[in-house]
Parts: C-alpha cells; sequence; structure tokens
C-alpha cells in the first residue's frame, strides 16, 4: 500500500464509494433499519457524510443533494417505497443503540 501514491488511494476510495453505492442500490430490500442494526450507520449516514466533506471542499451542497447522490433518487420517493420498520426490527435497532 505505501508503493500508493496519494491520487491513486483517493482514484481507488472513491471508485470503491461508488461501487458501494451501487451495491445499495442493487439491494434496495435492504432497510436503512437494516443496515444500522448490522453495521451502525445507513444511507442517510452516507448523505450526511457526502455533504460534510462537499460542505468542507467548499461545495455550495444541501442535504437533498447529498441524498440524491447516495439514494440514486429523489429521497421521498425512495422513502415512499419503502416498508415500515417490523416491531422486531424496532427492538433490535434500540438493542444496538443502548449505551451509545
Amino acid at each position: 500500500m505505501t508503493d500508493l501514491s496519494q491520487a491513486e488511494k483517493d482514484a481507488l476510495d472513491a471508485a470503491t464509494f461508488r461501487r458501494l453505492l451501487e451495491h445499495l442500490d442493487e439491494n434496495r430490500d435492504v432497510q436503512n433499519i437494516d443496515l444500522m442494526i448490522l453495521a451502525n450507520f445507513c444511507r442517510n449516514c452516507l448523505s450526511k457524510w457526502w455533504l460534510a466533506e462537499a460542505e468542507e471542499q467548499g461545495h455550495d451542497m444541501d442535504l437533498e443533494d447529498a441524498r440524491l447522490r447516495v439514494y440514486g433518487m429523489d429521497y421521498a420517493t425512495w422513502k415512499a417505497e419503502q416498508p415500515a420498520a417490523t416491531p422486531a426490527q424496532i427492538a433490535a435497532y434500540n438493542a444496538r443503540t443502548k449505551g451509545c
């Protein structure tokens, strides 16, 4: 890894992020709550991280811009297509986040 330049690392990181977004887009049945239970982050987290980086680099963006990038569609449309969290998902989420 030390043989890679920063530009090469950045290019690999960017390609990996694009691949992650593609994977999430191909697996829309995986709800945000599922991601939160398993990994303690979700598409909304990615959107907020993307927005923070854009702002840090001086880009004029808002959360809807970031969500469009991460979700690949309008957030309201994506959310309307998602089923409500089940009681089991909510319980698992609550158990995961206790003590944080």
